[in-house]
């Protein structure tokens, strides 16, 4: 036989998408443009030029896909907003066919047990308010809050758990910094610095407007983490893993907990030119008290662990460390070049449990691309997927067994879809989609997590 690893009662087993990753009806029924259509439809900004336009048209297959997550017996599902859908352009009129769309969404998830977890953000920002400024300009944040409202107030009877932003450091940094995510901005440090503050403090500012409108739910934000361990003990790697840590970690989890930003990414920025704390009208008097309103979880999006390395020292001199040695057919990359290291994923939860102190923890996003097709018999043998999912559940539950308070797991993703600047390339899902028919074809990874989410657990076999 073998040995199980249970999870503790209540342990919430679910799986999630994105609008613009997976709805399609781009222009229907009232919807406005949003950024990612605009970035998508530019030439050479995503692979092979793929759009959202149709993705997995779950716009339209909605009913199905959620037979498919009841089949599955999903006990949760989380999924976003698509901020355009609901008001066109950005703020103002309600489009009532988009709050419909979402309410039959949530209706439909209820009748199968499954508890809605919306993310009212996931980077599809309205087209007319990226015209307006996007997210370095204040007023965006302000137009974030009557979205929320909106929202809240519609669907507040039924959803019990809210996401404001979904990692707003890939918002302002690989769209306003890197060029890489739509709106496109390129090496505008400024740029980033001022949608960094915006994000959040529309984050805080939405926080009580939802548990208004919310009674008793559970309101968060969602924020991504690698683990980062510097290749060498040199001053120099050393020093390039507290800049990155700075950049992607600390300034958007510090805020939150009352910290402010971090004195090194401000010193850099000031050293820059780009940003005098003391000089600048960004920061406005009680700005960072609405950043700091009390949360009820994070949610973390973990993948990776990413090996930092200093540009500074010669490859040959900087090689390399694994801190947790594992045999050599273990380690492996996805085919986004992500490496499966699940021993990072402990080392996050430890910092965000004995960091931050965090109340309550969901991981949010959790999985691989590989795009393992069906055999000649139909059957999807997606064995690394699999694995990889396997082998973070287990570190998942050594964290719970050191107390960490991890609540729930979301599988990265419920479908194979949009995948941002790699198009239709890259395939997470454990659900395979055939983009010309919309065919959905279970993964043996799918039918591995009906087991375990049956089970609330893990067995392990003996060898």
């Amino acid at each position: 036989m073998g040995n199980g690893l249970i999870f503790p009662e209540g342990f919430i087993w679910g799986a999630a998408t994105a609008s613009y990753q997976v709805e399609g009806a781009w222009n229907e029924d009232g919807k406005g443009e949003s950024i990612w259509d605009r970035f998508s439809h530019t030439p050479g900004k995503v692979k092979n030029n793929d759009t959202g336009d149709v993705a997995i048209d779950h716009y339209h297959r909605m009913q199905e896909d959620v037979a498919l997550m009841g089949d599955l017996g999903l006990q949760a599902y989380r999924f976003s907003i698509s901020w355009p859908r609901i008001l066109p352009l950005g703020r103002g009129k309600v489009n009532q066919a988009g709050l419909d769309f979402y309410d039959r969404l949530v209706d439909s998830l209820l009748e199968k047990k499954i508890d809605p977890f919306v993310t009212l953000y996931h980077w599809d920002l309205p087209q007319a308010l990226q015209d307006e400024g996007g997210w370095p300009v204040r007023s965006t944040a302000e137009a974030f809050v009557e979205y929320a409202d909106v929202v809240s107030r519609y669907l507040g009877d039924r959803v019990r758990h809210w996401v404001t932003h979904n990692e707003p450091s890939v918002v302002a940094n690989l769209g306003y910094l890197l060029e890489l995510h739509a709106p496109g901005v390129h090496d505008d440090d400024l740029a980033a610095m001022r949608s960094a503050h915006h994000l959040l403090l529309a984050h805080g500012w939405a926080v009580p407007v939802i548990r208004s409108n919310s009674p008793g739910s559970e309101v968060g934000i969602v924020n991504n983490m690698s683990y980062t361990p510097t290749a060498s003990p040199s001053r120099a790697d050393r020093q390039a893993q507290l800049h990155g840590d700075s950049l992607w970690v600390r300034m958007y989890f510090d805020p939150l907990f009352g910290r402010g930003y971090p004195a090194d990414r401000m010193l850099d920025l000031k050293e820059k030119g780009v940003f005098d704390i003391c000089k600048n009208d960004l920061i406005l008097p009680g700005d960072m008290a609405s950043i700091e309103t009390p949360l009820d979880f994070i949610g973390l999006n973990y993948y990776s662990r990413n090996i930092i390395r200093s540009q500074a020292i010669p490859e040959a001199e900087n090689l390399p460390v694994t801190l947790h040695p594992q045999p050599k057919e273990t380690l492996n990359y996805t085919e986004m070049g992500w490496e499966n290291y699940a021993p990072g994923l402990l080392q996050v939860l430890g910092r965000l449990h004995f960091e931050y102190q965090v109340p309550k923890i969901y991981i949010t996003e959790n999985g691989a691309s590989y795009s393992t097709a069906p055999d000649a018999n139909g059957r999807i043998a997606d064995y690394e997927r699999l694995r990889y999912l396997r082998e973070h559940f287990r570190v998942a539950h050594e964290a719970i067994d050191l107390g960490v308070p991890l609540a729930g797991y979301f599988v990265w993703s419920l479908f194979d879809n949009f995948e941002w600047g790699e198009g239709y390339s890259q395939r997470f899902g454990i659900i395979w989609v055939d983009y010309e028919t919309q065919e959905r074809i279970l993964k043996d990874s799918a039918l591995w997590y009906k087991d375990v989410i049956a089970r609330n657990g893990l067995v392990i076999a003996d060898n």
